[in-house]
């Protein structure tokens, strides 16, 4: 008798479990809209299961940043930062700060978020600085890279991890055999750590549309209807950007190389697609490997290095999300950000890439860490908390558009690195397609 009650205890919880996220999500979000519309400010009631939501949030932020950044900079094999590997990154690096730079664009011109007042009064967080932007880029260099994990600091933080990534690798790579397996030791820590932390976020997903039900419930409960305006700019807005980056960043590179923009959209549209659909670079890393080889032409000993590493430092999709959003929240608050901390936020979305792109939900967690890097730290009860809360609910849906761009992004990457190594067989961009 007990064990047939276990099974149905079990069997009550699998709907939940065992059904889509992106769905529970969005069924938390148009939920939490409804309810807050309908009982208004009394609402504030469920206020702490959304505030539960921001703690954990918080909890894998900088494990996540240190973890992964530490195996991604470690991946990269000394031995393979000749001519092909300096050239892939040089691309990825620039490609992703032009794509803040269209995301803040964006931002800047639609004002998204403006008008919503968030902060009623209140502060968001802490006050915010005005720092200068050499300060800035001194003050990525840690004095102690143990206390600027403690902190949160987060660019610190991704300094200290990307050198000491890179120290790792080079210790693989010694001839000195117990120097190789210290090496391989501290390597495989760090990569089961990563593991962990991914499984971790895994958990914390699981209750984001209860967290979300509950905070988006709060705002509308607040707010009222006005708040869907600024979503549907948001929406417009990063989806704008994305287009404009396709067409003037890649477009202009792919041409500037001798390459066909419209043909190269027709031979990469299966990945792109599939990237569309399924939100995920490395899950689309085979659809994306057989559209360079088969239908670009592209040597596979140039995509078989510079798409595993597009998959995971190449971002431009979320980057372009990052700016978009980071100015949203900052005008929902009503403390708009200066050009100083508009260009901390390319920095940090930009080394933020490097590690997290293969995290589940990585724009989110990206977005916490551009947050808390220009002063606004996303904490429980704060107006910072209620916006970024808006943001996750659509989140989603920036999803697909930014997942489909970042994988786009890393075939014109490897179609131009090709061809500057006349390792592309350009016959292949003549048959029709």
């Amino acid at each position: 008798m007990a064990s047939d009650e276990k099974v149905k205890r079990r069997g009550a919880l699998d709907w939940y479990f065992k059904s889509n996220l992106l769905i529970r999500i969005l069924i938390g979000l148009v939920g939490g809209a409804i309810v807050g519309l309908i009982v208004g400010p009394k609402i504030s009631v469920i206020k702490p299961f959304g505030d539960l939501f921001i703690r954990l949030l918080k909890m894998i932020v900088m494990p996540v940043v240190f973890f992964t950044l530490v195996v991604g900079s470690a991946s990269i094999s000394p031995a393979r930062l000749g001519r092909v590997g300096i050239k892939i990154i040089v691309y990825y690096l620039l490609t992703s700060a032009l794509a803040v730079a269209i995301g803040l664009l964006m931002g800047n011109l639609f004002h998204p978020g403006l008008g919503l007042n968030l902060s009623a009064g209140k502060a968001a967080g802490r006050v915010l600085k005005q720092p200068s932007v050499v300060d800035t880029l001194l003050n990525i260099v840690p004095k102690n890279p143990f206390g600027s994990l403690a902190s949160g600091a987060v660019l610190p933080t991704i300094f200290f991890a990307i050198i000491f990534g890179i120290g790792v690798s080079y210790i693989m790579e010694s001839k000195n055999e117990r120097m190789k397996n210290a090496g391989t030791v501290v390597f495989n820590f760090f990569d089961g750590a990563a593991e962990v932390m991914y499984k971790v976020v895994g958990w914390v997903l699981q209750y984001a549309p209860i967290g979300v039900f509950a905070l988006i419930a709060v705002v509308f409960g607040a707010q009222g209807a006005k708040a869907f305006g600024p979503l549907g700019i948001v929406t417009l807005a990063v989806y704008l950007g994305l287009a404009i980056h396709l067409v003037v960043v890649y477009g202009g590179l792919l041409s500037a190389y001798g390459l066909n923009f419209f043909k190269f959209l027709g031979r990469g549209k299966e990945a792109m697609l599939t990237a569309f659909v399924t939100r995920s670079s490395s899950g689309t890393l085979p659809v994306t490997m057989t559209c360079a080889e088969e239908n670009m032409g592209v040597s596979r000993s140039i995509f078989s290095f510079t798409l595993p590493l597009g998959a995971t430092i190449n971002m431009d999709g979320t980057a372009i999300y990052q700016g978009v959003c980071a100015l949203f929240v900052a005008f929902a608050i009503g403390m708009p950000l200066n050009f100083a901390q508009q260009m901390t936020v390319i920095l940090t979305a930009v080394l933020a890439s490097i590690g997290t792109a293969g995290v589940p939900g990585a724009g989110a967690i990206m977005l916490l860490m551009v947050l808390n890097s220009v002063g606004l730290p996303v904490e429980a009860g704060t107006p910072v908390a209620m916006a970024y809360a808006m943001i996750l609910g659509i989140d989603a849906i920036l999803d697909m558009g930014r997942t489909s761009l970042n994988v786009t992004g890393d075939m014109a990457g490897t179609a131009i690195v090709a061809k500057t190594e006349n390792e592309i067989d350009l016959g292949k961009w003549e048959k029709a397609k």
